[in-house]
């Protein structure tokens, strides 16, 4: 996060157990915030939860300096709860406020992975899939890999909808990218693209045999 006189192991928020988070962010009193990155919060977010719109982590601090103050009726007495992905970046998140002052501090153990293996369906106030950091890209309210798959152009996370976009190009663009990279920059995708298809190729015939 770029702040290096926090200690979390020393200095946090209180941590909520799954069974008690729909409580407390159901509370009028409470206001939810989404620590993750923009594209994380894209495709899935807990019910009513505010959006910093973070490309990375390092911008938090300065969205709480500009914006978290605007989000309290009541500084004193509003319940501020924080949440990520696995509960690492929240818990940071939760040590750099009461640094700064604010009181009434919660985040989510184990964070949304957590969550939603122990809540079921149902009972759930998540919405849309959970970003995560490796190939499946995301993953659903099951814990199984979710609909989602990476433009290898820009890194964006895109929906079976996205690729029915006219805008869509397998490895080359996607609607969030259409503008950022030169015509050089597709045709290298587009070799690219044609090299990993003709890998898989080779891969599923050397399988077969």
């Amino acid at each position: 996060m770029g702040v290096p006189e926090i200690n979390p192991s020393e200095n946090n928020g209180t941590y909520i157990d799954s069974a008690d988070w729909n409580k407390l962010i159901k509370n009028q009193n409470t206001i939810v915030i989404d620590t993750r990155n923009h594209y994380e919060v894209s495709i899935g977010t807990f019910h009513n939860s505010i959006n910093p719109n973070t490309r990375n982590f390092s911008e938090f601090p300065k969205w709480v300096d500009d914006h978290l103050d605007t989000h309290l009726e009541n500084k004193e007495s509003t319940n501020i709860a924080m949440f990520c992905t696995g509960g690492i970046r929240c818990e940071k998140a939760t040590s750099l406020l009461k640094k700064k002052g604010y009181k009434n501090i919660y985040h989510l153990r184990g964070g949304i992975l957590q969550y939603l293996d122990d809540i079921p369906k149902e009972k759930s106030q998540f919405e849309g899939e959970c970003y995560v950091f490796d190939k499946r890209v995301a993953l659903d309210q099951e814990l199984e890999k979710g609909s989602y798959s990476i433009c290898h152009a820009c890194g964006m996370p895109v929906s079976i909808q996205d690729q029915e976009r006219k805008e869509y190009r397998k490895g080359i663009q996607c609607h969030f990218c259409i503008d950022q990279f030169s015509d050089d920059d597709r045709k290298r995708f587009e070799e690219r693209q044609k090299q990993i298809d003709r890998l898989k190729v080779k891969n599923h015939k050397i399988y077969k045999d």
